[in-house]
């Protein structure tokens, strides 16, 4: 009522409110494009610089109550053992896709509507990108920038520089990140030295390293690293030539 009377008062009342209301949208509308243009050259400058630099800190770590216990290696360091034992256990086709493989995301979708505990489907390069830039948990917006963030270390990474990351930023136990470290604190030698079984192992926890244990593993785990050490061999003859060519 107040507008209205307002616009027969004064004709260009409502011009002005007009003006003022677009007024607001565009800078609204500068604001967010000018946030997002920031994020982009960020996230990018970010990546570029990981590319060359070890990664000093993430935010599993930093918001990890057990401490930190992590020691980076390259990769020349670790022995190829670990490497196909992390594709064995964790995305087989590692070499083959681009980021995302989308019959595992099929499957996990698949079995999560037959209800029970929740799986994903997720690639060591989407584990990475989580790892490296983002939190852990779900949500549609974290997701979203688990997606970004893949597509380019994908592109400006490469596979090897994935995998070298990866295998120094993964939880390898209670405070342990690392195989480096997970290998000094379970078998008490460098990951440069591990065998297949000893790799097996701990890739056979790394989707759940608080509660799986590596040392003396029963069950599942024990299983799982079992078929996990039995594949290397597959692995190596066709499945890691993205890292090692």
């Amino acid at each position: 009522m107040d507008d209205e009377l307002q616009q027969l008062r004064n004709p260009g009342y409502a011009r002005t409110r007009s003006a003022r209301r677009a007024g607001w949208l565009h800078q609204a509308g500068w604001l967010l494009a000018r946030l997002v243009a920031a994020f982009l050259f960020l996230s990018v400058t970010m990546v570029v610089i990981y590319r060359f630099v070890p990664v000093p800190v993430t935010l599993t770590m930093i918001f990890d109550p057990n401490g930190i216990t992590k020691e980076w290696v390259p990769l020349s360091k670790i022995d190829r053992n670990m490497v196909d034992a992390a594709i064995a256990g964790e995305d087989g086709k590692f070499c083959q896709h681009h980021g995302f493989d989308q019959d595992a995301i099929l499957k996990a979708w698949e079995r999560n509507q037959e209800g029970g505990r929740i799986r994903g489907g997720s690639t060591i390069s989407q584990q990475t990108a989580k790892n490296v830039f983002l939190w852990q948990g779900g949500g549609y917006v974290r997701k979203a920038l688990e997606a970004w963030f893949t597509v380019l270390i994908e592109t400006i990474w490469g596979k090897r520089r994935i995998m070298e990351v990866y295998l120094n930023v993964a939880e390898t136990g209670i405070g342990t990140y690392g195989v480096e470290a997970g290998a000094q604190r379970y078998y008490k030698k460098p990951a440069a030295r591990l065998s297949r079984v000893e790799a097996a192992r701990i890739a056979a926890a790394f989707p759940q390293p608080k509660v799986r244990a590596v040392t003396g593993a029963t069950g599942f785990t024990r299983r799982h690293g079992n078929v996990i050490a039995a594949r290397v061999n597959t692995v190596r003859a066709d499945y890691d030539t993205c890292v090692y060519q």
